[in-house]
């Protein structure tokens, strides 16, 4: 994610020194992505950047009471510039509903494209509408097909055609066993309210040196239910690196992504949240769990 970021930077500045330099090595082409996309795109001559938009005409959101139209704030785009030679930057938002989340966000990572922030952009709408953010750098032969097939996949999965599992779990009914979650993930939890909370780990940077999981830096899991059905949500608690593999590890096991996020501003190295949830039997779901936390392990940067 820094790279991308530090690459998005470098082209900003680059803009503003030299833009006729980079217009003129700016070389887009626009048939291709028309065509592949099914989308119209623009040349902007003056940023040497190409902008693509798809309009959510599909969806019919209402946000208390107000009918949202793509005008104002249901409309998916991506902008290529040129980052130097026949190297170029992608950078967008995909307006998604929750349930086209996941697939999405498969695509855009299995064709190399980054997924840098995931968030809510309205109050009481409904359906929930998110908007994901992706960027990449590299060849335009690649990017452009890659954005391609993410608006693609966001036909594909309009209208919940890809619908989220669902149960009727109520805490104040838990019956799940705490010791089946403790033996598979080697840890110990807290019982309160019929919601099980165990803490995994945490991860440091300069601003939590001095007090660890206490400022909200930690990795933890919360398990409500059953044994033969229970729901799980929590926070993976990673460093910006690091966070494009654990999202490809959570998806491959079926996690659902909620939101991907940091929660300070200043820290160094940087630290990205990314909350999730999924539904099945408790041994399952810890079990799940544990084979991304191996993940964590394993891909996990040093401490500064």
């Amino acid at each position: 994610m820094r790279n991308f970021i530090g690459a998005f930077a470098f082209v900003i500045l680059c803009s503003a020194v030299q833009p006729t330099l980079l217009a003129q090595s700016a070389t887009f082409d626009i048939d291709r992505l028309e065509r592949l996309a099914g989308v119209k795109a623009v040349l902007d001559t003056k940023e040497s950047a190409m902008n693509v938009t798809l309009p959510r005409n599909d969806l019919k959101v209402i946000a208390n009471g107000v009918r949202l139209t793509p005008a104002n704030g249901l409309t998916c785009w991506a902008t290529f510039k040129v980052l130097y030679k026949d190297q170029y930057v992608v950078i967008g938002d995909q307006i998604l509903t929750e349930d086209q989340v996941n697939p999405v966000m498969s695509v855009a990572l299995d064709n190399g494209l980054e997924v840098t922030a995931l968030h809510n952009e309205f109050a009481g709408d409904s359906p929930r509408v998110m908007v994901m953010r992706i960027g990449g750098t590299g060849p335009l032969n690649q990017l452009t097909p890659a954005v391609a097939k993410v608006f693609t996949k966001i036909g594909e999965t309009s209208g919940g055609k890809d619908e989220m599992p669902k149960a009727d779990i109520d805490p104040a009914k838990t019956t799940l066993n705490p010791t089946i979650i403790d033996s598979i993930l080697d840890g110990k939890g807290k019982l309160a309210q019929g919601v099980y909370k165990i803490t995994l780990g945490n991860i440091q940077s300069k601003m939590t040196d001095a007090s660890g999981m206490s400022m909200r830096s930690s990795t933890w899991a919360e398990f409500v239910g059953s044994d033969e059905q229970a729901a799980i949500d929590g926070d993976f608690a990673l460093h910006e690196k690091d966070v494009q593999k654990m999202l490809k590890a959570l998806l491959n096991d079926g996690f659902q992504i909620v939101s991907i996020h940091n929660q300070t501003m200043g820290e160094e190295p940087g630290i990205v949240s990314i909350r999730y949830w999924k539904i099945g039997s408790t041994a399952n779901l810890a079990k799940e769990l544990k084979k991304v936390l191996e993940t964590q392990k394993t891909t996990a940067t040093d401490r500064p």
